[in-house]
C-alpha cells in the first residue's frame, strides 16, 4: 500500500530588519526568486511592515502602480512594466468567509500567471496552492526600536522544497 501524498518538508529562514528601508529591500530581493504561480502569505499585526514588504517586492518585479495597502478595494493588480508576472496584492482582513469569499476574487485563476501576495490571510487561501511561502513579520521585544522586526519565511510545498532562502539575507 502507497503512503499518502504528504506535502514536502517547510524550508525556514529568519531574519532581524532594523528599519522600514530594509524591510522593502527584503521584498526586492525576494521579487528575485518569485516566479509565475507563486503565491505569499504575509501574516503580522497592523503596522508590521507587510504593505512595506509588498512595496519592495513591486519594485523588484518591475510592476505598474504604487503599491499601497489595498484594505478598502481587497485586490489590486499591478500588471508588469515588462516581461515579469503581474503582481496580484490582496488584503483579506475584512474577509471573514474564508475561500467562499476569496473565491469571488478569482485568484485561482490569476495564480498561474501572477504573484499572488495575501495580506491576513491565513485560514483563507491555503487552499489555493499546496505550494506557498508564508511569511511572518513579529516586532522584536526587548529592548529595542520601534522598527525591528523579525521575520520568518517559510516555504511549504514541492515548489520550496529545493529554494535556497538564505539568499534573501545577503
Amino acid at each position: 500500500m502507497e503512503a499518502p501524498h504528504s506535502p514536502a518538508p517547510a524550508i525556514a529562514l529568519e531574519l532581524t530588519v532594523n528599519s522600514p528601508g530594509q524591510m522593502g529591500e527584503l521584498g526586492r530581493r525576494l521579487a528575485k526568486i518569485l516566479r509565475p504561480g507563486d503565491l505569499v502569505m504575509l501574516t503580522g499585526e497592523l503596522g508590521a511592515g507587510k504593505t512595506t514588504l509588498t512595496r519592495g517586492l513591486g519594485e523588484g518585479l518591475g510592476v505598474r502602480g504604487a503599491v499601497t495597502s489595498p484594505t478598502f478595494v481587497i485586490a489590486r493588480v499591478h500588471p508588469s512594466l515588462g516581461d515579469g508576472p503581474p503582481l496580484v496584492h490582496v488584503d483579506a482582513y475584512r474577509l471573514g468567509g474564508g475561500l467562499d469569499e476569496m473565491e469571488d476574487l478569482d485568484l485561482d485563476v490569476s495564480l498561474p500567471d501572477s504573484v499572488i501576495v495575501v495580506e491576513w490571510g491565513d485560514g483563507k487561501v491555503e487552499d489555493l496552492s499546496e505550494d506557498r511561502l508564508h511569511v511572518l513579520i513579529h516586532r522584536a521585544v526587548g529592548d529595542t526600536t520601534d522598527e525591528v522586526r523579525e521575520v520568518t519565511l517559510r516555504g511549504i510545498g514541492e515548489r520550496w522544497a529545493g529554494a535556497d532562502l538564505t539568499v534573501l539575507s545577503a
